[in-house]
């Protein structure tokens, strides 16, 4: 079976970001299956474009995945309406690439962005393969909660391309069982849950991340680490709120790891706050994420206080409870039931400094507890969420649906 993948934000293992996408196309090679990938030439962490000057840049890892990184417009973190240029921009080159990739089976598709979503349905059409749907985040739902898309045109818009692109897929698959209900509201009649997971054999529960912490001079410090996207979503505002009530704590010590559109910003307000404890660095690879985590005491989950949020199944969290961390979780909804489920940390209402600070303390003050939660998180993503594991169910639903379509 050969796989088209449409991914303008994918992120190789090799890459910072979120990873899900590249590991299964590993899966997928390693089982025989040929992967191909279209994607954009522009980190979706850090907006920085990886190659310049080219249309399209081939590489092909050690598992056999073809990789096409394709001209878009560079401007991803200028404003929302320098990201909507360029996500139509990959949407026309990708369409142009895939036009000349050869004997596709299955065409996955997935958003956001949305509107690869078209071309990934107009080149499954034309190429007479099957049209895989992929949802990862509620788009345009979250982008008007959050308060970034508020022209009613284009939500108009933006609503009818996603009901248009749910009921004409042929597989429609979501990361989050929280996304169901919203997807089924649209129309569509199938859905298959492969959430958000992890690879756990990548972490070590018994590191120590010594070499980060040495490098960093946070030998013998309480780390507090939030590694992800700095962006308008992730309410890491509070976070900064929660080392100014914690100021006096001088063994904590709170590290950020990652890059976004907010960064500078805040960058700037820990100086201006003068909260020395605070230790912003730049995103790291995949492969390098065990190290970081490990050197870390608690790994912060965070995301703006909205009922929007509820739904969704963050990727850093399944990250930080197979590093064997306890998880202090400011965000509600199913992830909360994951998180309570396992045993895995502590939850803290969205939105409020003085929770986050007592958590913190709390695990600060009693480490054999903390240790207990983390490994109680390892055992669980072990039993529930193993990537390879929800690798064979994706696989087994793409090839379920070439086998009906080509019976």
């Amino acid at each position: 079976m050969h796989i088209l993948i449409v991914h303008q934000a994918f992120a190789s293992i090799s890459e910072p970001g979120g990873t899900r996408h590249h590991e299964m196309a590993r899966y997928f090679c390693n089982e025989g299956h040929r992967v191909t990938v279209l994607t954009g030439q522009v980190s979706y962490l850090t907006g920085r474009g990886a190659t310049r000057g080219k249309w399209v840049q081939k590489e092909t890892d050690d598992a056999g995945v073809d990789i096409l990184r394709i001209y878009s417009y560079q401007g991803w973190h200028r404003s929302f309406l320098h990201r909507v240029v360029s996500f139509i921009t990959f949407m026309l080159s990708s369409f142009l690439v895939g036009l000349q990739v050869r004997k596709i089976d299955l065409v996955w598709g997935t958003t956001p962005p949305i509107f690869q979503g078209l071309t990934a349905w107009i080149l499954a059409r034309l190429k007479r393969a099957v049209f895989l749907m992929e949802v990862r985040d509620l788009w345009p739902y979250f982008a008007v909660a959050v308060g970034v898309l508020t022209n009613p045109l284009l939500i108009r818009l933006s609503e009818g391309l996603e009901k248009f692109l749910y009921r004409l897929a042929d597989c429609l698959v979501v990361n989050s069982p929280g996304y169901v209900e919203h997807v089924s509201e649209r129309g569509v009649k199938t859905i298959h849950l492969v959430p958000n997971g992890v690879e756990p054999s990548m972490f070590d529960p018994e590191a120590t991340g010594a070499g980060f912490l040495e490098k960093h001079e946070l030998m013998g410090k309480f780390v507090v680490l939030y590694a992800g996207a700095h962006g308008i979503s992730n309410d890491l505002d509070l976070i900064l709120e929660t080392a100014e009530i914690l100021r006096e704590r001088g063994e904590v010590q709170f590290v950020f790891v990652g890059d976004g559109k907010e960064k500078q910003r805040l960058v700037a307000q820990a100086e201006a706050l003068k909260l020395d404890h605070v230790h912003f660095f730049p995103p790291v690879p995949k492969m390098e994420m065990p190290e970081v985590l490990a050197a870390s005491q608690v790994c912060i989950a965070i995301l703006k206080p909205l009922e929007a949020y509820k739904t969704t199944y963050p990727n850093k969290v399944f990250d930080y409870m197979a590093a064997g961390r306890p998880v202090i979780l400011a965000i509600d909804g199913v992830i909360r039931q994951v998180i309570e489920e396992a045993g895995a940390g502590i939850y803290v209402q969205p939105g409020q400094a003085d929770g986050v600070a007592q958590a913190i303390l709390q695990l600060e003050q009693d480490r054999a507890s903390g240790k207990r939660m983390g490994l109680a998180g390892r055992r669980f993503v072990e039993e529930h969420f193993d990537r390879s594991i929800l690798a064979t169910r994706m696989l087994d639903i793409m090839g379920g649906m070439v086998k009906e379509k080509k019976a």
